[in-house]
């Protein structure tokens, strides 16, 4: 039976169909050639409790084609290799992600496969990866929904509706909608709930380049120390948990249960990150965390020099990128502190390793110099290091989040809403308008690496110390 798309009921509108840029050769071992087709609204079919699949929605259809069963390869510096998903694209394909209301039960994979038509061995790649999201009731839909979308949510949300299923019985419908990850292929979905299914992970192709062995600092009984390289993700992103240093550090070692993470760094920084053996590890050093037990030191390459001493700022309470810093104290905004201990000039990388490290030229006027800066980090928020110096006007080298907004205001001073030469609003309509603008002089998250490595970590008042390799800029 078909099954409804909420076509992007929590996303933006419909479904949009873009074609389909399949993987290397591996890939089309399995694949062969794959592209999305746009799809006519089917004819009425109500499925049994539901939904029926007349949204009127674009949907989208992936030409199924003939799988060929290889045995499968010896495994690969730890690894058994992954050759459907992986090994990874060049480049990432647009970001797709498909919302479902299951109208019959049975398993995740047969059930997904058939609702999207995609091939069962790509579907079961995508629960590998930890693409595939469900919740026993459909999450509430955003302002954005269709008047048929929202209908549709209200239906299979009635409370009559939730009263006869068994499944939610003694849950409220928050509760219910709280989501979860399909780890097995033949996880039972049951006909009423939700599936989220992101058919396009966000992609790491450093994994597959690293001497995961090589990176591994310390191995002790409750915990291993990693110097992460950059572009790799700590313990994965909500699409991708097999493409992270958890997943590969714990394959490197041939450890039976995986790695915990403890705390995180960007993507794009490299350096120490402690893993836990154990989930009782795992507590007790973010305990250590919370009551600042634990000292990270991190190295920082400058486009400009930073004055020596501590440097304070206030971020913006907002959990998306980019983080908004200001000067002054504004109520409600969290308090960034970092101590800037040293800052030495040095040469900007040459081209063969910015080349090498995939290092973004932002457009920084003047390349003959930057400035490592080592910096105590006193206070520990996302991409505290990163926006801090930019404000500061010394983005970090290939930084092409925050640079270009430094340089916009190098040359417009006044642009930034809380920097020194900020504009008196005499709105508040006039200074969100001015917000919104600052936050568009702002650029892309990195795609590999950028200045920054967390070049040591201590805690238990320095009883443990570890300390990472050179960072990329110094390599000849």
């Amino acid at each position: 039976m078909g099954a409804p798309s909420l076509a992007s009921l929590l996303g933006n509108g419909l479904v949009s169909c873009r074609s389909y840029v399949p993987p290397p050769m591996s890939l089309l071992r399995t694949l062969a050639a794959t592209q999305l087709v746009l799809k006519k609204p089917r004819s009425p079919c109500f499925s049994r409790r539901l939904w029926s699949s007349r949204t009127g929605a674009v949907t989208c259809e992936t030409a199924k084609s003939d799988v060929i069963y290889t045995s499968p390869p010896p495994p690969v510096n730890g690894y058994p290799e992954y050759n459907r998903l992986l090994p990874c694209p060049l480049h990432n394909t647009p970001p797709r992600v498909e919302h479902l209301v299951v109208s019959e039960g049975g398993p995740a994979l047969d059930y997904i496969s058939k609702a999207l038509n995609l091939p069962p061995l790509f579907v079961a790649d995508l629960i590998q990866f930890g693409a595939v999201h469900a919740a026993l009731v459909c999450p509430q839909p955003p302002p954005s929904a269709t008047p048929e979308q929202m209908r549709i949510y209200k239906e299979v949300t009635d409370p009559v509706v939730l009263k006869s299923r068994a499944s939610i019985k003694g849950k409220t419908v928050r509760e219910a909608q709280k989501t979860f990850r399909i780890t097995e292929p033949n996880q039972f979905v049951e006909a009423g709930s939700y599936l989220r299914i992101h058919v396009h992970p966000k992609r790491f192709p450093r994994c597959y380049e690293i001497d995961w062995r090589s990176r591994i600092i310390a191995v002790e009984d409750s915990y291993v120390v990693l110097d992460k390289p950059a572009g790799t993700s700590v313990g994965g992103t909500t699409d991708n948990i097999e493409e992270s240093c958890a997943t590969f550090s714990s394959r490197a070692l041939g450890l039976e249960e995986p790695l915990k993470t403890t705390h995180q760094i960007d993507n794009c920084s490299e350096g120490c990150v402690v893993f836990a053996k154990t989930k009782e590890y795992c507590s007790i050093f973010h305990g250590k965390i919370r009551d600042k037990m634990v000292k990270k030191l991190y190295l920082a390459l400058a486009a400009a020099p930073v004055p020596v001493g501590i440097v304070t700022h206030y971020m913006r309470p907002v959990n998306m990128a980019p983080r908004i810093v200001s000067e002054d104290f504004v109520k409600g905004w969290h308090l960034c502190q970092l101590e800037v201990m040293e800052c030495k000039r040095v040469p900007w990388p040459n081209s063969i390793i910015e080349e090498k490290y995939n290092i973004e030229d932002c457009g920084w006027p003047k390349k003959d110099f930057a400035y490592e800066c080592k910096i105590n980090l006193l206070t520990g928020k996302t991409h505290q290091i990163r926006t801090q110096l930019a404000a500061l006007g010394a983005p970090l080298v290939g930084d092409s989040m925050y640079m270009p907004s430094a340089i916009a205001e190098m040359a417009n001073p006044g642009i930034n809403p809380f920097g020194k030469l900020k504009t008196l609003y005499t709105n508040e309509t006039d200074k969100a308008v001015a917000v919104e603008q600052w936050i568009a002089q702002h650029g892309k998250e990195p795609s590999v690496a950028i200045g920054l490595q967390a070049c040591q970590i201590s805690w238990d008042d320095d009883t443990h110390i570890y300390r990472a390799e050179s960072p990329w800029w110094r390599y000849e």
